[in-house]
């Protein structure tokens, strides 16, 4: 995951206003907020590499609460669309999100699946960055 996380700041794209990474007491305020915990490498991911701009894909974020891409906000706009409540947006992507369970596992939901989707893990937060986040630059 550290060797991931490297090839993400190495990768991130300079934009005007760069984003800040969070603390821990960040991340407690956000999960006291959503009355969710958040899976460890989902903590770490928003710990070592929500600063990141890279690709089309544009992660959750946690510092900034002003951000479009703010957790508690994509959160409660992707349960108002039906986005299973056990399910934390990761990742909004075109007609659903990239989203965490509470195991830690990421899955792709769509509009209209409801609560009862039948998806396969893509993996965990780290395979998802590799596997599509990672992917979606190079396209």
């Amino acid at each position: 995951m550290n060797e991931i996380a490297a090839k993400l700041q190495e990768l991130k794209e300079l934009i005007p206003t760069a984003l800040e990474l969070p603390e821990e007491d960040d991340i407690t305020e956000i999960e006291e907020e959503l009355l969710v915990p958040l899976d460890d490498d989902f903590k770490d991911f928003l710990l070592t590499a929500s600063d990141v701009v890279y690709g089309s894909l544009e992660p959750v974020t946690v510092a900034d609460p002003c951000a479009h891409t703010h957790l508690p906000e994509v959160a409660a706009v992707a349960w108002d669309r039906g986005l299973p409540r056990q399910l934390v947006p990761l990742c909004e992507y075109k007609e659903g999100y990239y989203a965490v369970a509470e195991t830690g596992e990421v899955y792709l939901w769509n509009l209209g699946e409801g609560e009862d989707f039948d998806a396969e893990s893509i993996g965990g937060v780290w395979d998802w960055v590799e596997f599509v986040w990672l992917k979606s630059g190079a396209e």
